[in-house]
């Protein structure tokens, strides 16, 4: 008898025990990494989201706003473009010509944008706005970036990317890119390993309803997340560049156009040097001629002409519509023959370039139109709700009194070292693409690693003492 209940109890135990560790043995680890960092980095998440969900919103902003130099009635004929440039020139005598954008559309006006004039921001240009009906200029605009940012959004993408901090500010980005993606799976794998009875929000409450509202809004929301991690990782300072690197390698850097054809003789005669000290080729009565060699080359509006900084090159005009289908064709012309000197279409990009152009400007909110920039703000809201679940949640751990207990340590030791070592092999591969995930990582392990050595050591000799 005393033999049969002393079996059963030491084997019942056996199956149980070790079942979380071959079933899910990454789980712990996975837990206290998605708590952490989502601790330590949501503050810098929901700073990105709410200046985030600010540009979306700034493009509907920006045609409210300005929308007396943006849109004029719709005429009958439009002007020749060299007019039209001549009448900017003659409003805003300063700077060099670096480009035009012909008006697009029938009420919108043509922008003359202008490099090197006196109180115009590094990188920006001054959009002179021009009706193309009557050559008046409807007013001047500072512009930024490609595609063609008012003061409006010019700012608020600033707050967004840097924080108006310059080169350094825009590393809050790149970390809160580097580490959204790594929540996000995170979170995945913790609310698809609970049981599907742990899940429900309705009839829950407490901590319980938080974690379901927490978990449930971020399946729902978690392929946006990756999205904007990686689409944003495509352009930020270090990780943006080692991708940029293995593009190259790969072949799949995004192309150009040609623009070194030498445009000589009669045109050389066209230079001039603007307040600026540039030299340009833009002589206003070559710009129709260079149009309509790109329009026979089949390039729509909306169209940029590229001036050129010297007479040894050629014109670049470029489709410089973001929306879907993209516009990308771009043609070098020589001014003096008016022939198109070199052509590259966005049918030849290669594979990751294309993938690169649309992720970028779908991340920007421009790909589809209105319904992108929507699908943005309710991402960066999502985003700012699982914020503040998730510090409830901590709050919560503390039975709403004080925060809660941090996830114990030792979560790593409960991983078999044949899924151990590869998983940190490729953590290292990882963060080294991605510094700003691999080396706070790396901060936090080496931190977390020393903390326990002192409690360990700590509770031996407090241990100690109550033998002696």
């Amino acid at each position: 008898m005393s033999t049969a209940p002393t079996t059963t109890t030491d084997a019942s135990p056996n199956p149980v025990a070790p079942a979380p560790t071959r079933k899910a043995p990454l789980r712990p680890l996975i837990l206290r990494l998605h708590f952490y960092a989502g601790i330590l980095v949501a503050p810098f998440l929901l700073v990105a989201a709410l200046t985030g969900f600010l540009y979306a919103a700034s493009y509907q902003a920006e045609k409210i706003m300005y929308a007396h130099e943006l849109t004029v009635p719709s005429g009958d004929h439009k002007l020749p473009l060299s007019e039209q440039v001549a009448a900017a020139r003659k409003a805003h005598p300063q700077g060099v010509v670096s480009a035009v954008r012909p008006s697009p559309e029938a009420d919108a006006t043509t922008r003359v944008l202008l490099s090197g004039v006196p109180g115009v921001g590094e990188g920006h240009t001054l959009a002179v706005f021009v009706d193309p009906y009557t050559a008046k200029v409807r007013g001047s605009l500072e512009q930024y970036g490609s595609t063609g940012a008012l003061p409006l959004r010019t700012w608020i993408d600033e707050l967004h990317r840097d924080l108006r901090l310059g080169e350094n500010g825009r590393l809050y980005s790149e970390l809160a890119a580097s580490w959204l993606w790594v929540i996000a799976a995170g979170g995945l794998v913790l609310w698809f390993a609970r049981r599907r009875a742990q899940r429900k929000v309705r009839g829950t409450s407490g901590r319980r309803r938080t974690l379901g509202l927490h978990g449930t809004v971020g399946v729902w929301v978690a392929a946006g997340f990756f999205f904007l991690s990686a689409t944003g990782l495509t352009w930020s300072t270090y990780a943006g560049a080692n991708i940029d690197e293995l593009r190259t390698s790969l072949g799949q850097a995004t192309p150009s156009v040609s623009a070194s054809a030498a445009a000589g003789g009669e045109h050389a005669g066209h230079t001039g040097t603007g307040s600026g000290g540039t030299t340009t080729t833009s002589a206003p009565q070559d710009l129709d001629k260079i149009l309509a060699a790109a329009r026979a080359e089949g390039l729509g509006d909306p169209v940029e002409i590229v001036v050129p900084a010297d007479a040894s090159t050629a014109y670049v005009v470029k489709q410089v519509q973001r929306s879907w289908p993209e516009k990308q064709d771009s043609v070098a012309v020589d001014p003096t023959t008016g022939k198109v000197t070199d052509e590259l279409r966005f049918a030849d990009y290669p594979l990751l370039a294309k993938l690169t152009r649309w992720g970028i400007d779908a991340h920007s909110g421009v790909l589809f139109g209105l319904v992108n920039q929507i699908v943005l703000m309710a991402l960066a809201l999502c985003l700012v709700l699982l914020i503040v679940w998730g510090y409830r949640m901590w709050w919560q751990r503390g039975r709403a009194s004080a925060f809660g207990r941090p996830i114990p340590r030792g979560a790593w030791q409960q991983v078999p070292p044949q899924i151990l070592v590869p998983l940190m092999a490729a953590v290292a591969v990882l963060g080294y693409f991605v510094p700003l995930l691999g080396i706070p990582l790396a901060v936090f392990v080496a931190v977390d690693v020393v903390l326990g050595e002192i409690a360990y050591r700590r509770g031996k000799r407090t241990h100690g003492g109550q033998v002696a």
